[in-house]
């Protein structure tokens, strides 16, 4: 057991996965000879060489055109879109391309790619470089979403996608990347499609995903150690493929489910996950349903605008002790 920082942990998870199986390629904006612009790829180029680790043009529709037609000829590419925000850029291949070729080949062609992209706010970068997209990816039938809270899973995750035939999407949560975690010596491999039960208890259910873990977590011993309440926080990992299962287990105990969320108010993940909920859960329910989330406005870049919009502990902590008094 060892304790890296998470953007260490991309960087180990890219290489298991390329020293494991020659087809895997990576392909991004100076994610060779510069280590990425976060610092999460470096010492890739130096072990695996030019061929498998190659910068390419600033242009994010010829990494995905590149790195789509790669997988239709048996490779199995890692392409890094710098920003989740410059989504909006090559959303054609994304929306229109990876997630349909499957279908519209008639399973004739398989597509084993995994699009990584920094996501999510605490860097200060601004409307344009601090969303979470995640419901964007979201709501495409044929992609898989996947967005890891810990150095742990990280690799366990990125392991997975890398070894699926479906493209996957990829979040790493840039506020994340100096956080540190234990990770397990040797190879680590997860499965898509399962949440993980980050702390249990008896009163409430908080769901949460990438940089609100961590949060809801605090907010969690806050809750139980100041006023008594003892809360489950469930850490989503995947959205696509969805972990009903675990989230209506805990439900069905508790009886009350927060969903902590950082991408804006409007058509959010927690809003798929209240709705399931609803229809398959009611009788369970012993209050409403209530989403913290960030408000449906551009994100600001001021240190503290930015902070008071995305969900704090403090915001979960507050939210929480108010719906259980009802």
């Amino acid at each position: 057991m060892t304790v890296i920082t998470y953007r260490e942990a991309a960087a180990r998870a890219i290489a298991q996965e390329m020293r494991r199986d020659d087809s895997v390629v990576f392909l991004g904006e100076d994610v060779a000879a510069a280590g990425g612009v976060f610092k999460a790829t470096v010492g890739l180029l130096e072990e695996f060489g030019s061929r498998r680790v190659r910068d390419t043009p600033i242009s994010e529709q010829a990494i995905l055109g590149a790195a789509v037609g790669a997988a239709m000829t048996g490779l199995r590419p890692i392409a890094e879109i710098m920003f989740s925000d410059f989504f909006a850029v090559c959303w054609d291949l994304i929306a229109n391309e990876m997630a349909k070729i499957r279908y519209m080949s008639d399973g004739q062609v398989s597509l084993p790619l995994v699009v990584r992209t920094a996501n999510g706010a605490g860097v200060r970068f601004g409307a344009q470089h601090s969303q979470s997209v995640e419901n964007w990816a979201m709501m495409v039938p044929g992609l898989k979403v996947v967005a890891p809270s810990t150095p742990r899973d990280v690799i366990g995750l990125l392991a997975a996608a890398v070894r699926d035939p479906d493209p996957v999407i990829f979040f790493e949560h840039k506020g994340l990347y100096s956080s540190k975690g234990e990770v397990p010596d040797g190879e680590i491999t997860d499965e898509l499609g399962r949440a993980a039960v980050a702390r249990e208890g008896t009163d409430a259910t908080i769901v949460a995903l990438a940089a609100m873990v961590p949060r809801a977590l605090r907010a969690a011993e806050i809750l139980f150690s100041g006023h008594g309440i003892d809360a489950t926080v469930i850490d989503v990992r995947s959205l696509v493929p969805l972990d009903v299962t675990t989230i209506l287990g805990s439900v069905g105990r508790t009886g009350r489910l927060f969903t902590v969320e950082e991408n804006p108010r409007l058509c959010g993940w927690g809003a798929e996950i209240a709705s399931i909920v609803a229809e398959e859960a009611w009788g369970a329910l012993t209050g409403p349903i209530t989403r913290i989330t960030t408000p449906h406005i551009p994100l600001p870049a001021a240190d503290a605008l930015e902070d008071h919009v995305v969900p704090s502990v403090d915001r979960i902590t507050e939210t929480v002790i108010k719906a259980m008094e009802r």
